[in-house]
């Protein structure tokens, strides 16, 4: 975490409306504030699990407003609670999709109105896919320029793509079991609520359109079955003709967002408010 004090920024717990109600945010409010971007950043969780309390959605938007930037952490409605192995009961359909992609997309589009200015999208695991999605959405119905992308390990392909080399590196039990064909499916399809949506597009953003995206950052877990999606990830966007930085950490598996005393968190996040400064002088000068 950065050697600022948190003095440097307060937290705040709000409202703002969206579609379909109101969706509970936590604001991260630097008193100092730089000019960049604002970002609005998305926890994972399997669409199912998580909050604004989650490491993984607390601890990034602390260290980058310890930075002087003003982050939007949004409590997406939650699809489904179900197990890791279980099949998702899809007699229910409460808070699935669009629910949870429709709160990302007024989020922010709230956030640009009340600051005036573009702004940016993260998030991790699930919360990457949100980020994918509501930018793809807010090209397309709702067009809103973002300035970036900020996509952690996330899932994005309702069927992972062959790749050997990534399975061939994968070590330790949990990282062979973790996110296989099934588990994907079963978390996924729990999220769309019906099979005919388990295609390319706003839920499941790998391998539909992503021409006119905005510069992207993905940051891959080495060790993680889902680096799978996120580098075919990477590559689409690249033939689609988007600035992409690829990054694959050596060694990490999926979550490393959530273990904020790690190095790996350190060094990836400072990453982050690099690549962010960049852009905002992308943004700046043009």
């Amino acid at each position: 975490m950065p050697t600022v004090p948190e003095a440097t920024y307060r937290v705040v717990d709000a409202t703002v409306h969206g579609r379909d109600g109101d969706i509970p945010v936590r604001e991260y409010l630097p008193h100092d504030e730089i000019a960049g971007a604002p970002l609005l950043w998305m926890h994972g969780g399997g669409f199912a699990f998580g909050g604004l309390d989650m490491k993984e959605s607390d601890a990034p938007a602390r260290f980058l407003a310890a930075t002087g930037r003003r982050v939007r952490a949004v409590d997406y409605r939650l699809a489904p609670k179900i197990g890791p192995w279980s099949k998702p009961d899809l007699r229910s359909k409460p808070n699935r999709f669009p629910a949870a992609l429709h709160d990302v997309v007024d989020a922010a589009h709230d956030l640009a109105s009340v600051t005036g200015r573009r702004i940016s999208i993260g998030g991790a695991s699930a919360g990457a896919n949100l980020a994918a999605g509501a930018a793809m959405m807010l090209r397309d119905e709702a067009p809103l320029d973002l300035v970036t992308l900020v996509l952690a390990y996330g899932a994005f392909h309702g069927t992972l793509p062959d790749d050997p080399e990534i399975e061939g590196q994968l070590h330790g039990l949990a990282a062979r079991i973790m996110f296989n064909q099934k588990m994907i499916t079963r978390i996924c399809l729990n999220y769309v609520g019906d099979p005919a949506l388990m295609v390319p597009g706003y839920a499941l953003p790998g391998g539909g359109d992503v021409h006119g995206l905005p510069p992207t950052l993905l940051l891959n877990a080495q060790n993680d079955r889902l680096s799978i999606s996120g580098e075919a990830f990477a590559r689409e966007l690249t033939t689609a003709g988007v600035t992409v930085h690829d990054e694959i950490v050596p060694g990490a598996g999926h979550g490393f967002l959530n273990s904020p005393r790690k190095r790996d968190f350190t060094e990836r996040m400072t990453m982050v408010d690099t690549w962010l400064r960049q852009q905002d002088a992308r943004v700046a000068a043009e």
